[in-house]
């Protein structure tokens, strides 16, 4: 989680949701409200199903969840010209709506229409405990399945969430899908932050990635694609005309549009090497 002066802090707090700001260096930058850019009501057209009776998580992931965790990463939506916000914005979107979809080729107003469907992963192959992780060692009896928004998975994903934004993710990783505030703030810290070899999402898709040697050999190459690699790389990255990336895609597109932009090159990750 960002570190705020007290001064900063005090400020934070009495400013609403509508409206924050944040200190760099010796001055104050405004930010862009993230809920002048997607209001309550695109938002609720964006996800048109979410709180239909067939979706598990009906109610779950609410308009003022989700504005109120973008306030504790007020980087989100807030970098470059107002284009690349609202695709950093569409971006985001798309990936948590393919992680939580409940679409299907036929369904009702298409199968983009359909993403905040689902809170927790339905039948886990696993517990998704890496037992050689020794920083994040997993809790008896508790499984680090994907939950949430970005569907969060694996125990060296839980223990750094939870220690960023203050809850145990080891003890208690049910948190993310009994509290919505919590949820999308784990999306956004995952979008949000680093980890290395693996660029932010958030970096990727406004134009601060630089590439490594590596990644250049890896062909990973900045755009949609490079998120969807970060995301889930090692298992549809590399493969032609993979379902699963192609689904990511069609999101994007119809996200990019709602908001009246272009999604840039590279949508897709078929001919880059997932990160080791």
């Amino acid at each position: 989680m960002m570190a705020f002066s007290p001064l900063l802090s005090f400020s934070f707090v009495l400013c609403s949701v509508l409206f924050c700001f944040t200190m760099q260096g010796a001055g104050a930058r405004n930010l862009v409200p993230i809920s002048s850019l997607i209001t309550e009501d695109l938002f609720n057209s964006i996800f048109l199903h979410k709180d239909d009776n067939a979706c598990p998580a009906k109610d779950f992931y609410t308009y003022e969840s989700f504005i109120q965790a973008t306030a504790f990463f007020p980087r989100f939506g807030n970098a470059g010209s107002l284009t690349t916000r609202k695709r950093e914005i569409a971006a985001f979107l798309a990936q948590i709506s393919h992680e939580t979809t409940g679409g299907w080729a036929t369904a009702p107003d298409g199968p983009y229409a359909w993403g905040l469907c689902f809170k927790e992963e339905v039948s886990p192959q696993s517990n998704y405990c890496d037992s050689t992780n020794k920083d994040w060692p997993c809790f008896p009896g508790k499984s680090y399945k994907g939950r949430g928004p970005i569907q969060l998975s694996w125990n060296y994903n839980y223990g750094p969430a939870g220690k960023a934004l203050g809850f145990d993710g080891l003890k208690n990783p049910e948190i993310v899908a009994n509290d919505s505030l919590i949820a999308f703030k784990t999306s956004l810290w995952f979008w949000m932050t680093e980890q290395k070899p693996k660029p932010s999402c958030h970096d990727v898709m406004v134009g601060k990635y630089v590439p490594t040697e590596a990644d250049l050999a890896a062909n990973r190459t900045a755009g949609y694609g490079l998120v969807t690699n970060i995301i889930n790389g090692g298992l549809e990255c590399g493969i032609s005309n993979d379902g699963r990336v192609n689904d990511r895609i069609g999101y994007f597109q119809r996200y990019a549009k709602v908001f009246n932009v272009d999604t840039g090159p590279n949508l897709d990750c078929e001919n880059q090497k997932p990160f080791s």
